[in-house]
């Protein structure tokens, strides 16, 4: 039997104090239920215990303790599937994200979704999905980050691309790594500049292993669609940008073996650098480089 988390398992602080909800072994595969990032306090209907009440925001489903992980290992999550909820809810902000100055209060606006791949955006526009999870992360590996909050550690990253068919790393700072998630979106551009994608609900099955003693990537990373991903956040873009494009460069560089105006050429030329979100406390940038090329230098991914 499959081992599922509930949606009432919910937290909203990633630290390694946190008491994990369910343990499972290395190569097993979970699913995650999840709430909105609203505590699923904007959507009619049934509540779970401790759902619906809006100060409680972002929460995250887990901790997930994988047996066998320790610190300086690595998580290896492929994400297989998400299945989302039928409605989803997004909101204008008057002090947040790119556009402030065009609301003068908060307001909510709840969209129907499609045979599941759809969202009915007005009457004469429907829109395909891209689902994604906005919050995953493992514990940090000193104090406690919330779970608004992107880190090294991952968290509120907001990356559009980590969604089913994503290999996503992360890193094992604690024992069991106490791997969570949360805040689906079913849709959301890179930047989420109006401070929110389409917030849903739903479950994410995910395999998840223990990786040791094998070619360590630079976590937060991420593998889709013949893409390798480094992804990091900072208080600022910039920040963000040369910690994410480091990042790569110097992973590039050392497992290839490649002096590093050769690799610094290849990324140049190669690389594709994106906004993942400028609305959380920490601005997160990804960028993306080319899978076929680190296998023409002898680079395998675990």
């Amino acid at each position: 039997m499959m081992l599922k988390i509930t949606r009432q398992k919910v937290h909203d602080v990633m630290s390694a104090k946190q008491e994990p909800v369910a343990f499972c072994e290395s190569g097993d595969t979970v699913i995650f239920e999840t709430r909105d990032c609203y505590n699923d306090s904007i959507i009619p209907g049934p509540k779970q215990p401790g759902e619906g009440d809006p100060s409680y925001g972002n929460p995250a489903t887990g901790p997930l303790f994988v047996r066998g992980a320790k610190p300086g290992d690595q998580l290896k999550v492929e994400i297989l599937s998400i299945d989302l909820a039928k409605q989803g809810v997004m909101r204008t902000s008057p002090t947040a994200g790119a556009f402030p100055h065009y609301y003068k209060e908060q307001t909510f606006r709840i969209f129907d979704i499609v045979d599941g791949t759809h969202v009915q955006f007005d009457e004469g526009l429907r829109l395909k999905l891209n689902p994604m999870i906005g919050v995953i992360g493992t514990a940090p590996e000193s104090d406690e980050i919330d779970t608004h909050t992107p880190f090294d550690h991952g968290g509120n990253m907001d990356c559009n691309k980590i969604g089913p068919g994503t290999t996503l790393y992360l890193p094992v700072n604690v024992e069991g790594g106490l791997l969570s998630m949360g805040d689906l979106h079913a849709l959301m551009g890179d930047g989420e500049v109006m401070i929110c994608g389409l917030e849903i609900a739903g479950e994410v099955t995910v395999r998840v292993t223990v990786l040791r003693d094998q070619l360590k990537v630079p976590t937060p990373f991420a593998v889709r669609d013949g893409r390798a991903m480094t992804i990091q956040s900072a208080d600022t873009l910039d920040e963000a940008a040369a910690k994410a494009a480091n990042a790569m460069m110097d992973f590039l560089t050392k497992a290839s073996g490649l002096d590093p105006r050769k690799s610094g050429m290849l990324m140049s030329l190669l690389s594709d650098m994106a906004v993942c979100q400028i609305v959380d406390p920490k601005m997160t940038i990804r960028v993306e480089f080319p899978l076929e090329i680190m296998e023409h230098y002898h680079i395998q991914l675990p």
